[in-house]
């Protein structure tokens, strides 16, 4: 298993993995676009994604023009592995690395991923107007966390 940095050949194999997920599924797949990656990995935050055997099984997009996370996914066949927990403290130590700005996030409520985010220890603030949940991880929440066990920045 690989924790490395996301670059722009990757995009396909994000998508890919994007596309498989069973929770927060995107109801059309095209609203995700090749640009939209590039400008994410490129211009407004960084990616990080998990490889096993040559393979993207996961994935974490943290933007930091708008203090939030665009993307957390691990293909469902490589799910309860600890890779979605790897993705998010590196992608976070990364994120609160550059800026001490709370970082916020949304996700479906009665998800899996809704329980994840908090037992992580992200802070409930609120509910979308589509009705997803909306989650927010300070920097001094974050650090008290962290700072229990080691963890690597890319």
């Amino acid at each position: 298993m690989l924790i490395r940095e996301a670059k722009i050949d990757d995009i396909k194999q994000l998508h890919i993995v994007r596309n498989s997920v069973l929770e927060n599924r995107l109801t059309d797949p095209a609203r995700v676009t090749v640009n939209d990656y590039v400008e994410y990995l490129t211009e407004r935050g960084r990616g990080c994604l998990c490889e096993v055997d040559r393979e993207i099984v996961g994935f974490a997009i943290v933007d930091l023009q708008e203090n939030n996370i665009w993307a957390l996914f691990v293909t469902p066949t490589f799910e309860q592995q600890g890779i979605g927990r790897r993705l998010h403290n590196t992608m976070l130590t990364w994120y609160f690395a550059q800026t001490q700005e709370n970082v916020w996030l949304t996700t479906s409520a009665g998800t899996r991923a809704e329980l994840f985010y908090a037992k992580s220890g992200w802070s409930k603030v609120g509910v979308t107007a589509e009705g997803e949940i909306k989650f927010e991880m300070s920097y001094d929440n974050w650090n008290r966390r962290s700072n229990r066990k080691t963890l690597s920045v890319l």
